[in-house]
């Protein structure tokens, strides 16, 4: 009931704004405008709702301790911001990339490898094609992601989070 109220106080006071406009008009504006900002809403819910189980501390700390190299994700990167970011302790190893922390929830993560250190989407784009993608991030708060066999961790010296679906910049971090 408080969100049909809510839309009724919208519609009023779109319709002593713009006393012209027919009802149906005003009434149609309002409600593509509630309906955006729920497909908005919808799109950063999914991903956090459809998450997997993130990785336990314990198994994390465990991966960490076979790591060869480390590095922190900041909240003050360049291209960083209230809703792309990362926080936490990176640590690499010859097998796997992982993380005791969190990171910005989105859609379509992916962990790369850059023999630079970038903080912007500018830079990331640059520099991708000397990057090496390791495999999709699925989980914010803590995460383990394998190594594939062949690549060596250190040719690089910056692991960066990247969303592919809307090429942004979350995060990323120095380990050398």
């Amino acid at each position: 009931m408080a969100g049909s109220s809510s839309l009724m106080l919208c519609s009023a006071e779109l319709e002593k704004r713009l006393p012209s406009m027919p009802k149906n008009l005003t009434l149609t504006i309002t409600h593509l405008l509630f309906a955006a900002g729920g497909f908005a809403l919808g799109i950063y819910a999914l991903p956090i709702l459809m998450a997997p189980e993130a990785p336990s501390s314990a198994k994390v700390i465990e991966l960490q301790s076979q790591s060869i190299y480390r590095g922190q994700f900041r909240r003050d990167l360049a291209d960083s911001d209230f809703l792309h970011w990362g926080e936490g302790e990176v640590s690499v190893g010859k097998a796997s990339v992982t993380l005791v922390g969190s990171i910005a929830p989105g859609p379509d993560y992916r962990l790369y490898l850059s023999p630079d250190f970038v903080e912007s989407e500018a830079a990331f784009e640059k520099s991708k094609s000397a990057m090496v993608q390791l495999g999709p991030v699925k989980t914010f708060e803590n995460f383990v992601v394998p190594v594939p066999d062949g690549i060596d961790v250190s040719a690089y010296n910056t692991v960066i989070v990247w969303c592919e679906a809307f090429g942004q910049f979350i995060t990323a971090a120095q380990y050398r």
